[in-house]
């Protein structure tokens, strides 16, 4: 992990002890575990992951909401592992939710399973037409007596088909738009509710598509009122924003710290590397874009945990910078590494086709800069 004293002025003392248990954690404990070779393996270890993570303790962030210790504890896992990472990621965005608009019977039924790794989550709102535009949500929730009724399709959700809960946004009132949409708790063996199938990423990663078909809930898997779930869904993804840039730290560290390993044993011409201006060059880039994103990453989350009803600019800000120096810092450590680096068992690998992702999940970097602009001209 790069030095925790370029944010020291953004923790407390609980996280500095954090960050340094969480470091060892994923370099001993993480870091070691084979890449899954296929799809299947790949949900095979999210599942064992979720379980380590819950047995040792390393959700406690997420229920605590603990911004500045999430995002240490995404910058930890994914220097050492992506897919690590995404399931810390995904039990966050899927718990999210329900620790801010839950009852107190959801908590109860919800939030200590989750915490321990026996419950894993996911957050279904993206629809083949409503990805960026989540008002174009069509899935539909009618109230039927006791019970809502679900109707419509999901795709590109990380954790489908093995999670046991899912975060489901649908439309009670299709005629009120985003002010119709509601969220509702869905487990993952409720009746009506499909498994359509993998979509596989060329990075280990558990995504598919989802189908609810006459899916039928009891009333009280509502969360929070009917016609909140836009803003609950919203609310979530710019709480945890900035953990996505975090993220983007752990992989663009990774990068770092394997480019120098690589320059400073290789020799060229009769020299290492390390003595090539142009290689000097690149590494002095991605360390300097490697701060300033940390800063950036930080400060927005700080902001939050002290309080700050949204940090939307800030959020915005982190999360497109931070995951666009990623992408930046993954590419010259190929760069540097050479044929190397394009095998498909080198870190550095793993680590580029991993990285595209941030660029747009949770808001793509287009969304970012537009949302910032907004706030600019408001």
């Amino acid at each position: 992990m790069p030095d925790r004293r370029l944010i020291r002025t953004f923790l407390e003392p609980h996280h500095t002890s954090l960050a340094e248990r969480a470091s060892a954690f994923a370099t001993g404990e993480v870091a070691t575990r084979p890449e899954p070779g296929d799809d299947a393996a790949a949900r095979r270890e999210a599942r064992a992951l979720l379980e380590l993570l819950g047995a040792g303790g390393w959700l406690q962030p997420i229920l605590d909401l603990d911004l500045r210790g999430c995002c240490l504890m995404r910058e930890a896992l994914a220097e050492a592992s992506p897919l690590a990472d995404a399931v810390f990621a995904l039990q966050g965005l899927g718990t999210t939710p329900i620790l801010l608009a839950g009852s107190p019977a959801q908590k109860e039924r919800w939030l200590g399973p989750i915490a321990g790794g026996r419950v894993m989550t996911a957050f279904a709102m993206t629809e083949p037409e409503a990805g960026s535009d989540v008002a174009a949500i069509a899935t539909t929730a009618r109230r039927e007596g006791s019970d809502y009724v679900l109707d419509g399709s999901k795709t590109l959700i990380s954790n489908a088909g093995i999670a046991d809960l899912y975060t489901v946004f649908a439309s009670t009132d299709r005629a009120k738009g985003a002010k119709g949409i509601s969220c509702f708790l869905v487990p993952g063996d409720a009746p009506g509710l499909r498994f359509v199938g993998p979509q596989v990423l060329s990075a280990p990663h558990p995504l598919g598509e989802i189908a609810f078909e006459e899916c039928r809930v009891p009333a009280d898997a509502l969360l929070g009122a009917e016609g909140r779930g836009y803003g609950l869904g919203l609310a979530a993804l710019d709480r945890l924003r900035p953990t996505v840039a975090a993220a983007a730290c752990g992989m663009a560290a990774r990068a770092l710290a394997e480019s120098l390993v690589h320059v400073k044993q290789r020799q060229q011409f009769g020299k290492p590397l390390t003595q090539f201006q142009l290689v000097q060059q690149k590494l002095a880039r991605m360390a300097t874009d490697l701060t300033a994103a940390r800063l950036l990453t930080y400060r927005a989350a700080y902001e939050k945990d002290q309080g700050q009803e949204r940090i939307t600019s800030e959020a915005a800000m982190a999360k497109s910078f931070a995951t666009e120096m990623a992408q930046r810092a993954v590419d010259d450590a190929v760069q540097l590494i050479g044929g190397r680096g394009v095998l498909a068992d080198h870190p550095v690998d793993r680590l580029y086709r991993a990285v595209r992702a941030l660029r747009i999940y949770e808001g793509t970097t287009e969304i970012q800069q537009l949302i910032i602009a907004g706030e600019l001209l408001k």
